[in-house]
Formats: C-alpha cells, structure tokens, sequence
C-alpha cells in the first residue's frame, strides 16, 4: 500500500460519514424515518441495498473456496436460493407492502392474536435481532479481519483494533442516518465494491502466467469449469475435484433446501432486512420491482469476477491447504495489484464489510425497538424517545457483536447448528399468508420441532447436510400439522382484520373471505406461477449465458441470452397489466 491507496481508502470512509451526518435530521424525525425511510424508497434502490447487505467482505472469500475445491459447480451451494427468491418476488413482495408493518417480527400480531402471538413476537425480536443478528456481524468482522491481515501481515491487536473501528464507523452512521443513510451508503458501496471485483477479476487473468481465459482453460481440467455438479445414484464426494452429487443430496439443494430452510437474506416468503427494505418501497409495484432487481443482480451480476479469481487461484496458488483456499482471493490482490487499485480494492472490501454491518445493526435494531421495547416496555413512549433508544441501541447491538467475535471458536459450530436447526419451518411461513387454519402454534412448534430434530441428528447419527433436510423437514412438519389441528385456530376477527389489510385471496381463505364479500384479495394466481417459473428461468440462462460469453461459447450465450430475455418480457408484459385489488 502507497500514498495513494491510503488516500482512496480515507476518501472512502469521509465519503461514508458525510452521507450519515447528511440524513441524521431526517432519519431523527420518527422510528417510520429511521427503519423504513418514510416508505418512500424507490425499487432500485431498495433492491440495490439488498443486493450490497447480501455482498459481505467473506462473500468472494467463501466463492473462492467453493470454486478452488469444487470447481464453477460448487457454487450450487447458493444457486439454489434462486427459486425462492423469485416467489418471493411475485407472490410475496406485494402482501409484505399491504402489511403496513415495520418489521416481520410484527407479522406476529398482525396474523395471530392473543399471547402466543405476543410471545413469538417478542421471541423472534430477541432471538433474532440480537442473539443471532449479534453472530452474523461478528461473523462478518472475522471474514474483514482475515482479509486484513492477508492484505497487510497486521497482528492479531492491529487488525482488532482496525476492524473495531470500522465498525464504530459503521454503527455510527447508521445510528445518525437511519435506513436512509443506509440504503444510499449501500448503492455507493455496491457499485464501487463490483469495480474492484471486476478489476482484480481482469488484472490477474490478463497474468502471463495465467495467459487468459484460453490459458486458464488449458491448464486446468475440465471438471473446472462445469456449471452443473455430476449427479449419480450414489454418495456425494469430490475425490478427485469433481463435484459428485447423489441425486438425492442434489434434489436437497434445488427441491426441498429453498422452501423449507430459513437463512438470513433467503427466507422462504421473505423476512429480516429483505421484508425491511419492501416495506420500505413507495408501494407494491416498487416492492415486486426491488426483489425482482435484488434477485437478477445477486446472481446473475455479482458471482462471475469472483468465480474467475477463484479459477486464477488454482493456477496461482495451487499449494494452498484446502483451509486456506479461500485466501487466495486475498493473496491475490496483495500480490498482483498496482498501486492505486490495490487502494480501491482495499476500499471495495471495506465498502462490502459496512454494507452489510449498517444493515445488521439497523435491522436488528428495528426488531428491539419495534417489538420489544415499544411492545413491552415503554408503551406509549414519544416518537422523539423511540429514535433516540434506536441509536442507543443501534451502537450497543455493534459493541455487542465485538464480544462474540471473541468466541467465535466456540460459536462456530453454533452458528453452522442454527443454519441447519432453521431447515423445517419454512412451509410455514410460506402458508400463514394463504391458508387461514395457520395459527401462532402452528408457527412456534415449527420452530421447536426443527430445533429438536437437526439436534437429534447431530448427536446420535452420522446423516450429513444437505441429506439431513429431508429428516428435519419431514419431522417438522408432521409436528405442526399435527399442532395446527390440534389447537384452536385463530379467532375470526384477528383473521379478518389481517385479511382487510393484506387482502392475500386464494381458496385457502375461502372461510374468510366469504364473511366480508366487499374486500377483493389477489386473484391472479395463475399469472405468479407463470411469472415465477419465468424468472426462475431468466435469472439461470443469464447466469450461464454470461458463463458461456466467458468461456468463448458464443452460440450457446446466444441461445441463453434470447431465453432470458424472452422470460423477461413475459414478467414485463404480465407485471404492466396487474392492479392492486381494492382496499
């Protein structure tokens, strides 16, 4: 690092608390300002922000290592969440702007009522907004860490000390600016984090030593470079690079793991900072645009300059530990970079660590403050007191996350139990919105049973993720069906009442629906289907395409190009003729 570097860096970060202190009287004006932006928020940019929280500072760390040990295929691993996203996009965006809610923790007592539904808001506000909010910024400060340290050799106090203050940097302007802050800090951030990928992605294929994509195909072999892992009837492996699938553990990934797996940023029906942003949108149509954008972007845009320097890193790096694979991405940038853009890289990653930091901080912040302290605390408090507890809190949750960081050795395998303990309860929160029987038990024995069930499997079998799922959500959901018709549903005014707001049509709530024949609910369920399985299949064709433009396949990118753009119109054609039912 130079003169320079340091300067670009600097700017970064200057540029970073300007726009914190710009929006702090807007954001202070209420809690709507503060965690929803005013509900003013336009698709691209909503959509925009997801896509910069979704890109953490470990985000091309981790890709590296999937394509170093598994080639392009291993990245199936997060292709697979496509699937939900685009429900998410045309069957739920709209329902989430109706809701009128601040966070999904709220969804509780909107769609439930009496003391269940106040005891599983109250739960998922701390579970979540803290508890697991405070692992995945911690989670987040490691990855920042390990790339400082391979970027400029620090000691283990330096780089604390480093990543601590980027993190008060980071909690401190989004404490001042609220959402708003953070949703125009994440598109600056976004864009200037895709350059440096980009960069570095051109820089060290153009390597005499690499020789290009041409000689980078000549040197490694072809298993490398397959989109689709090898599925075959027997156990799963890479012996030998080649990623082996069964096909059971390949239907895991493309047929059960999407719908049935809660995981932040790819819950089944939407939730967390996902929900936050559409809620966040000038109204439906923004809603169904920004997840839609968020969607494309996420993988269709971001993956290809990672997967190209992970594909460099076999050839420069090809003594690297298997658990030192990911590092090479960071290697390579130390190694190979001019001055100058070694700076801007440098600021990428920081820009990726604070995209996601602000939004785990306000986001989790929402969930204390909404559902929590003004639900159980301090009713009735003033808006004037509620924003200033916001970034109270929105500093505590940062400073929090610095003391589980220390215990991440212990946290680790935690952290990697909760993702799998998360893989029953998601046919649940899907069907709350369209299946009237659904009730609070319905939801909280999900929950448990899931819990109880990947626990089982952990301590008395030796059955793997992703072959696990079918185990934990087949137990899952036997036990809330069993739940929901053993207990009483939902009284019917709580049922009408959120029917009114969210107007969700279907048969499922033929029940209700026919009680209050004035209010219209979506009846265009045929044309999300159509919409659905269309975006599914532009978001993999462009996806490939690009991959194929890559590897100098230039009919097959043709031919993928034209069937991406052919669902395109589809979606544009149906989303242009859809109206919102009438309140």
């Amino acid at each position: 690092m130079h003169t320079v570097d340091w300067v670009i860096v600097a700017a970064y970060f200057v540029m970073s608390a300007l726009v914190g202190v710009y929006f702090s009287k807007r954001a202070g004006k209420n809690s709507d300002e503060f965690f929803l932006s005013g509900r003013s928020l336009p698709w691209w940019l909503a959509g925009t922000s997801m896509v910069a929280t979704t890109f953490a500072a470990d985000t091309p760390l981790a890709v590296t290592e999937m394509v170093a040990k598994n080639g392009i295929a291993g990245n199936w691993m997060w292709w697979n969440f496509v699937f939900g996203g685009m429900l998410t996009t045309f069957f739920f965006a709209r329902l989430w702007r109706r809701a009128e809610i601040m966070t999904d923790a709220e969804f509780s007592e909107l769609r439930y009522g009496g003391k269940p539904a106040a005891f599983l808001r109250g739960f998922r506000a701390l579970y979540l907004g803290v508890f697991l909010n405070c692992i995945i910024i911690a989670w987040v400060n490691l990855a920042m860490a390990s790339v400082l340290q391979g970027i400029f050799g620090l000691s283990p106090s330096a780089v604390k000390i480093t990543v601590f203050a980027s993190l008060l940097l980071t909690a401190g302007y989004s404490a001042l600016s609220g959402l708003w802050g953070v949703v125009v800090t994440d598109a600056i951030q976004f864009v200037l984090a895709m350059s440096g990928c980009i960069v570095l992605a051109v820089m060290v294929l153009k390597l005499p030593q690499v020789g290009g994509m041409a000689g980078l195909q000549a040197k490694l072999p072809e298993w490398v470079f397959r989109f689709t892992p090898v599925v075959n009837g027997s156990a799963s492996s890479s012996a030998g690079g080649v990623l082996s699938m069964s096909a059971a553990a390949f239907f895991a990934f493309i047929g059960v793991q999407w719908w049935s797996a809660w995981y932040p940023g790819s819950e089944p029906g939407g939730g967390g900072y996902v929900a936050q942003r559409m809620m966040s949108t000038k109204d439906e149509r923004h809603s169904v645009f920004s997840t839609l954008w968020f969607t494309i972007a996420n993988y269709c845009i971001r993956p290809w300059p990672w997967i190209i320097v992970g594909l460099t890193t076999l050839v420069l790096y090809p003594d690297l530990a298997a658990d030192q694979k990911r590092l090479g991405y960071v290697y390579a940038m130390r190694d190979y970079l001019p001055v100058g853009l070694k700076g801007l890289l440098v600021a990428s990653f920081f820009a990726a660590y604070m995209s996601t930091i602000s939004t785990q901080v306000n986001w989790g912040s929402s969930y204390v403050i909404n559902d929590f302290y003004r639900r159980f605390v301090a009713k009735g408090a003033s808006e004037k007191k509620i924003v200033a507890v916001s970034r109270i809190t929105t500093v505590v949750l940062a400073l929090l996350s610095v003391y589980v960081m220390t215990q991440l050795d212990t946290i680790s395998d935690a952290w990697a139990f909760l993702m799998e303990a998360g893989a029953g309860f998601g046919l649940v929160l899907i069907l709350r919105w369209f299946w009237w029987r659904i009730n609070a038990w319905s939801e909280i024995s999900a929950m448990l049973a899931s819990l109880v069930a990947s626990g089982v499997l952990r301590a008395f079998t030796d059955i793997k993720f992703p072959i696990s799922l079918y185990y934990v959500v087949g137990f899952s959901t036997v036990v809330w069906l069993a739940v929901t018709f053993l207990t009483s549903p939902e009284k019917d005014d709580v049922l009408i009442s959120f029917y009114r707001r969210v107007r969700p049509g279907g048969m499922l709530w033929r029940r209700i629906s026919t009680k209050i024949p004035d209010v219209k609910g979506d009846c265009d369920f045929g044309v999300m289907f159509v919409n659905w399985v269309s975006g599914v299949v532009l978001v993999y064709t462009f996806l490939f395409g690009i991959g194929d433009l890559i590897l100098a396949k230039y009919a097959l990118a043709s031919l993928m190009f034209v069937i991406g753009i052919s669902c395109g119109f589809i979606i544009w054609h149906n989303l242009a003729r859809y109206t919102a039912p009438a309140k």
